[in-house]
């Protein structure tokens, strides 16, 4: 292991504790007082929630992306005796705090790169919920993984479901890997269809309940696409060798296809709660306060190849991974920016695997081996995206 407890109970930080998987993460560890206690929280704008937060878990650290809002945090934690930071420093702050044994990472996009690197260099044990991340810098932070010691634990469920099904096997004798995904709400839409769709009806995922971003991510199938990214990096295997399902009923959650023809599948019912439990409990398992699977009673098992055509996402991911260097960086930065220009009707969905298209083409990858690197071709992708959108993409 590669934790120095300083209690009986596992000190956690929680990095965008007010966010979809921080709050479930924080119901998880509710129902668990005995062997959790939070000794930082982080978030990025919800000051108020961040504040409710603190109130009822008493970290000693407290910490807000946005500077400007420092001083309405620090007005409700002072009386608590709740130290307050602000900022990116802030978010380190959070993320390397020396009394937490394990760090969950749920920062939505690219904000969460450096907290999430500097939690590894801190050799903290992560639950990885912020692909993004391992997206923009695979390489850098599996590197600092290896120096450092920090285990990094996935809290997607298709890779915490890949990491149970690994436990135990050699990677030589893995010869796929099989991420499942639900299809999201235009699994059975015609292009047509798809390029009238506005933002709520993307929202409306079937099996899900997330936030905005990862929802329009699922109705694209980027998200799956930066699954493909995250998986070669948390599992070291080649593009070529993982593929996507698409399995519309969400309980496998995702398989690997052995050498000798067995396939091993993790299945589970749609909640966020079981793959946080999993990364926070391993590598013990505990018994479970959520409901379970009825096999019983579960509708049949389909599972369908996905149209391409309908989701380029996917194919876009794949090259970026590819092309290597900083390409997966810029593919993740225009399609953080097209996609907040969706939510914002100031595009169309079709315009979301478009502007992305452009703006790989003309990235020339370089060695993304240093933190500098990266936000670079961040940066540049996200202006050229921009640029893209405000001059119209063309069909």
């Amino acid at each position: 292991m590669h934790e120095a407890k300083t209690s009986d109970r596992t000190r956690v930080a929680i990095l965008g504790s007010t966010g979809s998987v921080g709050t479930q993460a924080l119901d998880l560890i509710a129902r668990f007082p005995q062997r959790f206690e939070v000794v930082a929280l982080g978030a990025g704008s919800r000051v108020d929630l961040l504040a409710e937060q603190a109130a009822r878990f008493r970290p000693r650290l407290a910490a807000i992306a946005r500077p400007e809002l420092g001083t309405a945090l620090d007005k409700a934690c002072a009386p608590l005796g709740i130290e307050v930071a602000s900022g990116e420093e802030g978010m380190v702050r959070a993320a390397t705090h020396p009394l937490a044994d394990r760090v969950v990472s749920a920062i939505v996009g690219a904000a969460g790169l450096k907290p999430t690197l500097e939690a590894i260099r801190a050799r903290k044990t992560l639950a990885l919920a912020n692909k993004e991340a391992l997206v923009m810098a695979g390489e850098l932070m599996m590197g600092e993984a290896d120096r450092s010691g920090a285990l990094i634990l996935p809290v997607d469920s298709e890779h915490s479901a890949l990491h149970q099904c690994l436990r135990g096997e050699r990677r030589e004798e893995v010869r796929r890997l099989i991420l499942t995904s639900s299809g999201g709400p235009f699994r059975l839409a015609s292009l047509e269809q798809m390029a009238k769709a506005d933002p709520e009806e993307a929202l409306r995922h079937p099996t899900w309940s997330m936030g905005p971003k990862i929802s329009i991510d699922s109705a694209t199938l980027m998200n799956k696409g930066l699954e493909v990214i995250e998986a070669h990096w948390l599992f070291g295997i080649a593009a070529a060798r993982i593929e996507v399902l698409l399995h519309p009923q969400s309980l496998v959650h995702s398989m690997v296809e052995m050498c000798d023809g067995s396939v091993i599948c993790q299945m589970g019912i749609a909640d966020m709660r079981g793959p946080l439990q999993y990364a926070l409990s391993f590598p013990d398992r505990w018994e479970s306060p959520f409901p379970r699977l009825d096999l019983a009673s579960a509708s049949p098992l389909e599972f369908y190849p996905p149209d391409r055509a309908r989701f380029p996402c996917l194919d876009l991911a794949t090259a970026a991974l590819e092309a290597g260097g900083t390409a997966p960086a810029a593919l993740n930065a225009a399609n953080e920016v097209a996609v907040s220009a969706y939510l914002r009707r100031g595009a169309r969905l079709p315009d979301i695997p478009r502007t992305i298209e452009k703006v790989l083409e003309e990235h020339a990858p370089v060695a993304a081996d240093s933190l500098g690197a990266i936000l670079q071709a961040d940066e540049a992708a996200r202006r050229r995206a921009e640029q893209i959108l405000a001059k119209g993409v063309a069909a």
